[in-house]
């Protein structure tokens, strides 16, 4: 809670000197008036200027080579069937070995 209060109290004290500055700049610039040596603004001079024309862009694409094709052969193998089981071979797959 002391600490809250401090900075409550800085804060109050901060914005007592803005405002003391503020009000001290609006009075200058009264008095300034009153004795007629307000710095006057120059005119404001307007300057056009023409938007400038595009420049022209020229894009130099280089000659595209013709894309190299790669013969690929295939060759066709016939898959040789699996040797036949024996008689005792397929008795030990169902399960009867001895």
């Amino acid at each position: 809670m002391k600490e809250f209060l401090e900075d409550f109290k800085k804060q109050i004290i901060a914005g007592v000197g803005v405002a003391i500055t503020a009000g001290s700049t609006l009075f200058l610039d009264v008095v300034k008036e009153k004795l007629g040596i307000i710095e006057e603004e120059p005119a404001a001079v307007e300057v056009v200027q023409e938007p400038a024309q595009p420049q022209e862009i020229i894009i130099n694409i280089p000659e595209q080579k013709p894309v190299e094709t790669k013969t690929v052969i295939i060759k066709e193998v016939e898959k040789k069937a699996p040797p036949k089981k024996t008689e005792t071979e397929k008795r030990k797959d169902e399960g009867f070995d001895w």
